[in-house]
């Protein structure tokens, strides 16, 4: 568990350090390549517009999703450019957790002025 805490702490700062300096007002695609890139940069293995596949109880596919970011294969990184987070963010995450068989996620937002970060754990 120590692991995955060290790894939410260094994606929470550089989430924060990229809202200090890009600021609010971009598209959300500038943040999820700007993060990317940093991440990256800090040899995590970040894998952009990753694809999830949702799964009935018999094991059919039945639908796929698109998360922003999938950083070390164990953290879903979800990012959004709002003028705040909605209840409708939070259940896509959780979706995606579920769907991923993944147990944590963050959720970021850059289009407030205000820095918003919620973290996930199923």
């Amino acid at each position: 568990m120590g692991e995955i805490n060290v790894l939410c702490d260094d994606v929470w700062q550089v989430d924060y350090d990229i809202h200090l300096y890009h600021g609010h007002g971009h598209l959300e695609k500038v943040y999820e390549n700007a993060l990317a890139h940093r991440l990256r940069k800090l040899g995590l293995d970040v894998k952009q517009q990753f694809p999830l596949k949702v799964y009935d109880e018999d094991g059919t596919t039945i639908g796929d999703y698109v998360t922003d970011l999938l950083v070390n294969d164990v953290l879903v990184v979800e990012v959004k450019a709002a003028k705040n987070l909605a209840l409708e963010h939070e259940a896509q995450v959780l979706g995606y957790l579920r769907s991923a068989k993944l147990k944590h996620a963050l959720l970021i937002n850059f289009g407030s002025p205000k820095f918003q970060i919620r973290k996930f754990v199923l």
